[in-house]
């Protein structure tokens, strides 16, 4: 029973059904369709670059919280496979040398060194066209016509929290930012916040519970669940930054100030962005409480992701 299991065990357990989920709905280079042979590369690229491990948060949460709420599963896998290929996509064009010129990530060789720059533009432009070519799947498991409403509005949700007015956006300000530090204000770093990294969040947080009906007065809530917790989230990255260990977090700390970005934490100090990690976190907890559903290991989740030590 999983109530007997620690929360080290179920999130193991969801995310090995993550890694499931998306191996179902990746191509397979190895058994590409009739007369698409050619593509076979690209598909190597993608499955490599979404294969290469993480927290598999986003698709996570739509999952748990479907099943909060009753939902069916069959109408939540799409979106969980697409939203972790637009996470992914991302990250592949963060680390080409346009961006951050990162040849490594998750201790293994970025997409760009393994199948050079050109091939890792063109797998994170398929994994983000995949990812709604992926989601629109849901529209044959709808088995009502209120059915087939939510799978719009969700697809929705998730084609703007990752686009211009969302992700992108938050990447644009933050690309900008780079260039003209003197310039950066509370405002543009609660924008970046809320945007680059609050919005897919918000996708993941969401989407469940609008495929199974959750109640409108829920779903609003979760909606500030996710911007609380992505925002806190960004915060004590920063954080972890100047005090985390190098070898917990698995990469170099003191890279922001060397660099001379501002941070929260350089903007702030580190007493305020501590004090206010803990008060969007007990924010968002509180409105969690107040859901018409709950769910214990989500609970702990959102602590765990604020008070992270990597």
């Amino acid at each position: 029973m999983e109530n007997e299991k620690s929360f080290a065990q179920i999130m193991d357990d969801l995310v090995s059904d993550c890694e499931y989920v998306l191996g179902k709905y990746l191509p397979d280079p190895q058994n590409m369709p009739e007369g698409e042979q050619y593509t076979s590369t690209i598909a190597e690229a993608m499955r490599y670059s979404v294969m290469a491990g993480g927290k598999r948060l986003r698709p996570l949460l739509i999952g748990r919280i479907c099943q909060m709420y009753g939902g069916r599963r069959e109408l939540a896998e799409p979106f969980m496979a697409a939203i972790e290929m637009i996470h992914t996509y991302s990250l592949v064009h963060d680390d080409l040398p346009a961006m951050d010129d990162d040849d490594y990530r998750r201790g293994r060789k970025t997409t760009h060194i393994v199948f050079g720059e050109g091939m890792a533009v063109l797998a994170g432009d398929a994994l983000l066209n995949y990812a709604y070519e992926t989601a629109a799947a849901a529209f044959s498991a709808a088995k009502t016509p209120e059915e087939t409403a939510r799978v719009v509005r969700a697809l929705a949700i998730l084609m703007r929290n990752a686009g211009i007015f969302g992700m992108i956006g938050g990447q644009c300000a933050d690309l900008e930012a780079e260039n003209n530090q003197e310039q950066v204000t509370g405002e543009t770093l609660e924008y970046i916040h809320s945007h680059k990294t609050a919005c897919l969040i918000d996708s993941g947080f969401v989407i469940g519970a609008v495929l199974a009906g959750a109640p409108e007065e829920d779903i609003q809530r979760l909606h500030r669940i996710a911007h609380d917790t992505g925002v806190a989230f960004q915060i004590q990255d920063d954080i972890l930054d100047v005090t985390g260990d190098s070898a917990e977090l698995g990469k170099p700390v003191g890279s922001d100030e060397e660099e001379g970005k501002v941070t929260y934490v350089t903007l702030y100090g580190l007493e305020k962005a501590s004090a206010d990690v803990l008060a969007l976190s007990e924010r968002a907890l509180e409105e969690f409480d107040s859901l018409s559903a709950g769910d214990g290991f989500l609970r702990q989740l959102i602590l765990k992701l604020v008070s992270r030590r990597k």
